[in-house]
């Protein structure tokens, strides 16, 4: 700690005390809120896509939805560059300052933004721009954030005091869900979806405003001070982060053995879960918005204790441990998510498994970006009605040209090639075909809904929780192994940049990658090879070619 504070430590550990929790407590509510403005449009993008992707087909529009949404994480690393070198330059906290309040007033537009239905599509383009916007600020928040509480800490306690950032993600996203809830039950379903769904954007200027106010408390971080005193700082923070070899090799280590496997074991414990049950498992928005939040509640703690416990025993082992863990039993905790959330649609996929049969050159991805594709081949037809059910099937193979057979059990039901039919004929027969399809379907046993009532919640929660868990595991001591990876004169830069390109891009890429994979393959659980391999790869490199960082000294 710096010499002032170890000084008035010395006299008086009370005041150290009061002035760590003010350290701490400023940090954490700023990124609280740019948290919560982030993930705001994750939480609600089943109704991003109806009011701004309207134009195309539903799968589709979810795609490009969770698109937008990933377009945030792409830019997270260019941001990292801009406000990490300025950051290292100009001091963490009028850089994490600035960050705040493009986070909050893009936000504030999101709510603001005409729908596709009234301007067409300059809607998604100017709700991307919002994204883009986030996406750079929250590239320079985090890492100015974890340094400037890092380099408060006392040496000893730095998984401790940065537990407390890495809760805020957690935090905000368990804020959002909250207001989200409660827009709901105050405006009810409806005029949720009309118009309520923007009342979480519109108040974050309110917090905005309070996290602004408490920022501007804070003083410069000790290190960063004594840095500029002794006339240590780089000038260059990009070039000795990025062109010294020595330096660099620690930037990509720290992302492929550490921030990528930490990412995806985050996004899939806190918000591929959330998709998985709402999207795949048909499970209402409003209960899987409840269960979520209350997994976070009972996980959350989990991160302190994490972060204390990589004081003790070291921040390498816990991290890897829970990229293990994930990699080895994701596929089971899945499959257990879905008998417990909708245990008829797990019933009916054990007696009564679907199959498409199919000639795989009649069969496309359905992906059609300027909503003007006619997907109407029998394949086609099969695989399109399936998905919008959220019915999981297999694939075989036929011979080429024969028509696509849908097997649900013991029953078998032939497609039909709506490609040599007028326009008008199609809608009838594909009317007609979906009907019979979805008659097959609800006899075998596959509900339209998970039913609320049959809904094992104790064991949803408990699933969830232990996602949560894992999380914690990853992600509670992960900032301070990056901050004491890396010198103090190019720490914001160098740091930013692996935890940005591990969390905007292997992260924030996981929701559209792992829903494109089962809309590609029809099995719901396929997504999930995505982030056991990528946590399977940073478990093996961070065990071998990681070093131990808790003892480092962050000012030598």
């Amino acid at each position: 700690m710096a010499d002032a504070v170890a000084t008035s430590g010395a006299k008086n550990g009370e005041t150290v005390q009061r002035k760590d929790a003010l350290v701490i407590g400023a940090a954490s509510v700023g990124t609280v809120f740019e948290w919560y403005d982030f993930y705001l449009y994750g939480s609600l993008a089943t109704y991003i896509t109806h009011h701004f992707f309207s134009g195309v087909n539903e799968t589709t529009g979810y795609i490009f939805a969770l698109l937008a949404f990933a377009a945030g994480f792409a830019v997270r690393p260019f941001g990292a560059l801009v406000f990490g070198r300025l950051g290292d330059l100009w001091g963490r906290k009028n850089t994490f300052l600035v960050t705040m309040l493009l986070m909050g007033l893009s936000t504030f537009v999101v709510g603001l933004l005409p729908s596709y239905e009234q301007i067409g599509v300059a809607a998604p383009i100017a709700l991307v721009l919002m994204r883009l916007i986030q996406g750079l600020a929250l590239g320079g928040e985090y890492g100015g954030a974890a340094t400037y509480v890092a380099e408060h800490a006392p040496h000893g306690r730095r998984g401790f005091y940065t537990s407390f950032i890495q809760i805020t993600a957690t935090f905000g996203l368990f804020l959002s869900l909250v207001v989200i809830l409660a827009t709901r039950s105050t405006v009810g379903e409806d005029a949720f979806q009309a118009f309520g769904w923007r009342i979480p954007f519109l108040i974050s200027i309110a917090l905005l405003g309070v996290s602004l106010w408490i920022r501007l408390q804070l003083s410069e971080s000790p290190s960063f001070q004594k840095m500029v005193d002794e006339g240590k700082g780089s000038k260059q923070p990009l070039k000795d982060s990025f062109a010294r070899w020595g330096n660099l090799k620690i930037v990509i280590l720290a992302l492929v053995g550490l921030t990528a496997g930490q990412a995806v074991v985050w996004y899939t414990g806190q918000f591929y879960a959330l998709f998985f049950i709402e999207k795949m498992l048909k499970v209402d928005g409003a209960t899987a918005n409840t269960l979520v939040a209350i997994a976070l509640l009972i996980g959350t703690p989990f991160f302190v204790v994490c972060g204390w416990l990589s004081d003790k025993i070291g921040r390498k082992p816990i991290i890897m441990l829970g990229c293990a863990l994930a990699a080895l039993t994701y596929f089971p905790l899945f499959k257990t998510l879905t008998a417990a959330a909708n245990p008829q649609l797990a019933a009916a996929t054990a007696s009564a498994p679907v199959t498409v049969i199919a000639d795989p050159a009649d069969c496309s991805f359905q992906f059609d970006p300027v909503g003007k594709t006619v997907f109407n081949t029998s394949c086609d037809l099969a695989k399109s009605y399936l998905a919008k059910a959220g019915v999981s099937y297999e694939n075989q193979p036929v011979a080429a040209g024969e028509v696509a057979e849908v097997r649900i059990g013991e029953t078998t039901l032939p497609s039909f090639r709506g490609e040599t039919l007028s326009k008008e004929q199609f809608a009838v027969e594909k009317k007609a075909w979906e009907a019979k399809l979805g008659e097959a379907l609800k006899t075998a046993g596959y509900p339209e809904k998970a039913d609320p009532a049959k809904i094992n919640k104790p064991l949803v929660i408990f699933v969830l929780t232990l996602l949560v868990i894992y999380v914690t595991m990853v992600y509670g001591p992960v900032a301070a192994m990056l901050v004491e990876l890396f010198p103090t004169n190019i720490r914001y830069t160098s740091m930013s940049l692996p935890y940005h390109i591990g969390n905007g891009w292997f992260g924030g890429f996981l929701p559209t990658t792992a829903f494109a994979m089962v809309a590609a393959t029809g099995n719901i659980y396929y997504g999930l090879w995505y982030p056991i391999v990528v946590a399977a790869v940073t478990a093996i490199i961070g065990m071998l070619f990681l070093k131990e960082t808790k003892d480092v000294d962050i000012e030598a």
